[in-house]
């Protein structure tokens, strides 16, 4: 289970260092396996391959008749790429990835439970001015009830 935020650098080689916390865990899940893919949102998902090939498996299997399938199946398993984590914890983000998240240097690794989101740090930013603002006024019909 992934959890928290970690601000974080790429390197000039477009590197990611994973945060120790969970290295030891990606190396004994998955062999240190990892796909990256875009996400609509503008930020990239990093999954252990496990959690990724029943997703893929998913999307593969919807129709690709109707255009807005098509296109969420272009982009994330057009898109996914496999990386592995180095013998430093690090892995190599794609350039058309990194292209596609505006990923330079100062980024944010947000734990989202089976996956991360990968933004740059200003776009996280802008994520978290939002959330704090429910949009038209009010909450989503799925969260009436629902208290922390």
């Amino acid at each position: 289970m992934f959890r928290g935020v970690a601000t974080l650098n790429l390197d000039s080689k477009g590197r990611l260092a994973v945060p120790s916390r969970h290295r030891d865990f990606l190396q004994s899940y998955c062999a240190g396996r990892l796909i990256v893919t875009a996400d609509p949102s503008k930020c990239l998902l990093i999954y252990p391959l496990p959690d990724w090939e029943p997703i893929e498996k998913k999307l593969n299997s919807l129709s690709s008749f109707n255009p807005q399938t098509r296109s969420l199946q272009r982009l994330l398993v057009g898109n996914a790429s496999d990386v592995e984590l180095d013998s430093a914890g690090r892995i190599l983000v794609p350039t058309p990835l990194r292209q596609f998240a505006n990923l330079e240097k100062s980024v944010v690794l947000v734990g989202q439970g089976n996956k991360f989101e990968l933004w740059d740090e200003e776009q996280w930013n802008q994520q978290l001015a939002e959330a704090l603002v429910f949009r038209d006024g009010g909450m989503p019909p799925e969260l009436e009830g629902f208290s922390l």
